[in-house]
């Protein structure tokens, strides 16, 4: 019997088909399998990462409105605090490194500005993307929505909808709380690290260079820390 990769195996659960207990098989969420928390790989291994929170200006970084033509900029930066300021309300949209990168790890921490009596906060963090953000690999941001990873990849050249991984509210953090994320590429991998834990790894991605980011999508969060490290290889 052939194998079936872990998106074929998603793409037969949206179809429909009776795959569960072979999809709760695989090698995603929480393989690195630990009960108790890793340090990050900043922590680990402080050498080699670049800085790349942007200035003032944003120079380096580039805005993709989703639908395209978006005026409002939700995106600030605070040199004091040395924080990046996304004032998502009213608004969807990429903030994508103008650098197509192919094997490196992304580092950054975000916390939602808390809303009274609200919940269900957005956002993302982008790993591989398009230049247009047509293609995109996100990694879901929420206050307990968290530790998948899902967007449009490319599987034979076409574009598909795909995810990797279950949620894992436990991994989150409340708004108003710091949380610490590290997307692992390389390769075809794509390895997802939230506060201590591996929650997702997908080792079957086609899209294997692009640009990562950050998604404004309807509530204030704030993003510091966003540090990267270039990994060997092609």
């Amino acid at each position: 019997m052939q194998k079936l990769s872990q998106l074929q195996v998603w793409m037969l659960l949206s179809a429909g088909l009776a795959l569960w207990p072979m999809h709760r098989g695989l090698p995603v969420a929480g393989q690195a399998g630990a009960d108790n928390p890793t340090k990050s790989a900043l922590e680990t291994d402080p050498q080699g990462w670049k800085d790349i929170l942007p200035d003032k200006n944003l120079d380096g970084w580039h805005r993709v409105p989703v639908p395209a033509g978006s005026n409002k900029n939700p995106w600030r930066v605070d040199e004091a605090r040395k924080v990046l300021v996304c004032d998502g309300v009213g608004v969807h949209e990429n903030l994508q490194y103008q650098r197509e990168l192919a094997n490196f790890i992304f580092h950054v921490e975000w916390r939602f500005v808390p809303v009274e009596g609200k919940k269900g906060y957005n956002s993302g963090v982008y790993v591989r993307n398009s230049p247009d953000g047509s293609i995109w690999h996100q990694a879901q941001v929420g206050d307990r929505n968290v530790g998948f990873l899902f967007g449009n990849t490319l599987v034979g050249g076409k574009k598909m909808r795909f995810r990797v991984g279950e949620t894992k509210p436990q991994r989150g953090k409340a708004a108003g709380e710091w949380n610490v994320y590290e997307i692992t590429c390389r390769g075809k991998e794509i390895i997802l690290w939230i506060n201590g834990y591996v929650t997702a790894h997908w080792k079957d991605c086609e899209v294997e260079r692009g640009e990562i980011g950050l998604e404004a999508e309807g509530w204030l969060i704030e993003f510091r820390n966003l540090m990267l490290k270039e990994l060997p290889g092609k």
